[in-house]
């Protein structure tokens, strides 16, 4: 069993000054944090793997494709491998856990 505490994993983000420290790479899928400060830009692009997003704290909105919709603590997204996507209009500072399927290479 591996065990994870979210303050721990951001501060080894913050302390390797990024916004994402994937913390886990499996077989078959990969976790990672990914923070994004209130007012920043979103600057990823599709990615090769399906992913879920759970967002842990903050606000924002969410573009999928063409839908978007706000999220908060507690929202789940699924976004499907080649799909453009973004997170924007953050009102919180985001921190969200993401789970890449197969794993981000």
């Amino acid at each position: 069993m591996q065990v994870f505490r979210m303050d721990d994993l951001d501060a080894e983000r913050a302390a390797n000054q990024g916004a994402y420290l994937r913390f886990l790479n499996e077989r078959h899928m990969s976790a990672g944090l990914y923070a994004l400060e209130q007012g920043a830009q979103d600057p990823q692009q599709p990615h090769k793997q399906d992913e879920v997003y759970v967002v842990v704290s903050g606000r924002a909105y969410i573009t999928v494709g063409d839908e978007t919709t706000t999220v908060g603590r507690g929202s789940v997204v699924y976004v499907p491998a080649g799909m453009p996507h973004r997170f924007h209009h953050i009102t919180e500072d985001l921190r969200v856990l993401v789970v890449f399927s197969p794993p981000e290479s």
